[in-house]
């Protein structure tokens, strides 16, 4: 009797792998590996049905996955690197997630729910050719598919030898022509960025402690932060926030790679030390097209001066830079700092602890904030950041009694308004407290004099899009909230929350799914915008899913009482969300 020998057939082969997993990983295992499984959720899967795709297997970083059709093959493959390049656009290059994909026409042997042979190890070997957010594909899938695919061309790479084959593979690399709608967003996404980068632009990299004391990088952090928010009040000029340069810190860097990751003309570098009563600031500012060195100064100072010091460094910086930005408009005396400089360093350290965003920093920093209270009781700065820190253990719901903690954020901010009326803290947490009272007046207000104060601080800028959106101007929103995310290209995930809000409001269902997609820790109000969205965009499996996983992490969630927290101004807007979450199928 003759034993039926292995089943082989003709498939196109498809090889997917990530690029600098590995280096992801050791960076940011949680939130690497979250952000694989939502672009997997949103995006690889579904390209991969909706093409006729059958995963074979997956690793940890790659996938195999089958196709009947060569030109479903290619299509499946030219959506992903198409979109994964959108979703890239407005992340730091450090976070990119990309991917290489080779895909080959060849026999496989096939076992159980599994394929081998020489088929599947040329697609993995045209994968490794492929360049990061590329495709390479052989000979033959060239041969198959021809001029029969739009906005899809071939480059003849030649014969190329990889490992494992005998043989030479005749190589050609896939040039993804952008689609004609693609063409239009991106000449307009073009359009605004150019007008972005009109102003003379700067990146102010961490000051490095001298001082030979591990408990004054605090001091020398908070110094960079407060030199940032002093050029941040020019109009004129641009400047890259704190959290993002910050991502260097102790590292060793080259001037003209910074700017090129953060799109400025210019960066500041410099040191600091202080021993006793004593300061010493260094600094120099650097023309990063040609690395010369535009402006240098050493001050050397008693602490008191610190204030004066930064006073001269950013008038210097802002008469030298091109431009000529107006440093007349820059005026200390409307502000009041403090006179104690105890309480100012204790203002610093509070920073930098509440940037951490841990209950345990939060707890610390409103012990140094406290402190710097007991010293200086009229330090209105301290009394607003006070508010900011204590306003963070009422959004995390790290405080004993709600109600409590926020009439106790609101006298901070009555303190911190009458000592000093010019802080743009204080009027950028007012704006945001008046919102949760659904007061849009007054939180307009504010956030119009905390703009004025200081239009290039990204948190004002973002808050600015998110109360355009509650306002019902959700477009306007849109261009101030990736104006805020070009401030600071390594911003805080929750501005991609405002963005996907302002998106949903503006009928803009696929950017708004796009923004959400981009969070890496979604929780249960994510997923019901997500599920809201992708019903208002037609596709019930998504909005289905999504609606699952709002149940799920909240089984007792209900529309009327989530609405009850949402702060539109206009009945059509909270009416178009509610239509969304009901279509999902989320209960009323």
């Amino acid at each position: 009797m003759d034993v039926p020998g292995p089943e082989r057939r003709l498939a196109a082969v498809l090889a997917a792998d990530m690029v600098g997993y590995s280096r992801l990983m050791e960076v940011d295992e949680t939130g690497t590996l979250a952000r694989l499984k939502t672009h997997r959720i949103e995006l690889i899967d579904p390209a991969i049905a909706k093409n006729r795709g059958r995963i074979i297997k997956t690793t940890g970083d790659g996938m195999l996955v089958e196709f009947h059709s060569v030109a479903d093959a290619v299509l499946c493959a030219a959506e992903i690197q198409r979109r994964m390049a959108r979703r890239n656009a407005d992340v730091s290059p450090a976070r990119w997630i990309q991917f290489r994909i080779g895909i080959n026409l060849g026999d496989v042997i096939v076992e159980e729910d599994d394929i081998f042979g020489d088929g599947v190890n040329v697609a993995a070997r045209l994968e490794m050719l492929a360049e990061p957010g590329g495709i390479c594909v052989s000979g033959a899938v060239r041969d198959q598919v021809g001029q029969r695919l739009d906005d899809i061309a071939f480059e003849d790479i030649g014969d190329q030898s990889v490992k494992n084959i005998s043989r030479p593979i005749r190589v050609f690399r896939v040039r993804l022509e952008p689609a004609a709608t693609t063409g239009r967003e991106g000449a307009k996404d073009a359009a605004v960025a150019t007008t972005i980068a009109k102003k003379p632009s700067i990146a102010v990299l961490p000051l490095v402690n001298m001082s030979g004391d591990p408990e004054q990088e605090f001091f020398a952090d908070g110094l960079t932060e407060d030199i940032i928010t002093e050029l941040s009040r020019f109009r004129d000029l641009l400047v890259i926030s704190r959290n993002s340069t910050f991502v260097h810190k102790g590292k060793a860097v080259k001037v003209q790679e910074v700017a090129r990751e953060f799109g400025v003309d210019y960066v500041l570098e410099g040191s600091v030390r202080k021993v006793g009563d004593r300061i010493r600031v260094t600094v120099q500012l650097i023309d990063a097209e040609t690395d010369r060195h535009v402006w240098a100064e050493r001050y050397d100072r008693k602490l008191e001066d610190i204030f004066a010091i930064q006073d001269e460094m950013t008038c210097a910086i802002v008469a030298t830079l091109p431009g000529r930005v107006e440093a007349a408009t820059h005026d200390r005396a409307k502000r009041k700092p403090t006179d104690n400089m105890a309480a100012y360093e204790c203002v610093l350290t509070a920073r930098v602890r509440h940037h951490r965003s841990s209950r345990e920093d939060n707890a610390e920093a409103q012990r140094l904030l406290d402190r710097a209270l007991a010293l200086d009781p009229n330090y209105a700065h301290a009394h607003a950041w006070k508010a900011c820190v204590l306003g963070q253990t009422w959004i995390y719901e790290w405080c004993a009694d709600r109600d409590a903690t926020l009439q106790q954020v609101a006298a901070e901010l009555e303190i911190a308004l009458a000592l000093d009326d010019n802080d743009s803290d204080v009027h950028r947490i007012l704006a945001a407290l008046n919102l949760t009272r659904d007061d849009h007046d007054q939180a307009a207000y504010h956030q119009e004099r905390a703009l004025a104060l200081n239009p290039n601080y990204d948190l004002v800028v973002v808050q600015q899009g998110e109360l355009l959106t509650w306002l019902g101007r959700p477009e306007e929103g849109i261009d101030w909230i990736k104006k805020a995310m070009r401030l600071n290209p390594y911003h805080p995930e929750r501005f991609w929350n405002h963005l996907g809000r302002a998106c949903y409001c503006a009928e803009k269902y696929a950017e708004a799914a796009e923004a959400f997609s981009r969070i890496t820790r979604p929780d249960h109000t994510h997923h019901a915008f997500l599920a809201a969205t992708f019903a208002r965009m037609g596709n019930a499996v998504a909005a289905t899913a999504h609606a699952a996983e709002v149940l799920k992490r909240e089984p007792k969630f209900s529309v009327a009482v989530y609405l009850a927290t949402q702060h539109y101004k206009r009945e059509v807007d909270r009416r178009r969300h509610e239509a969304g979450l009901l279509s999902a199928g989320l209960p009323a």
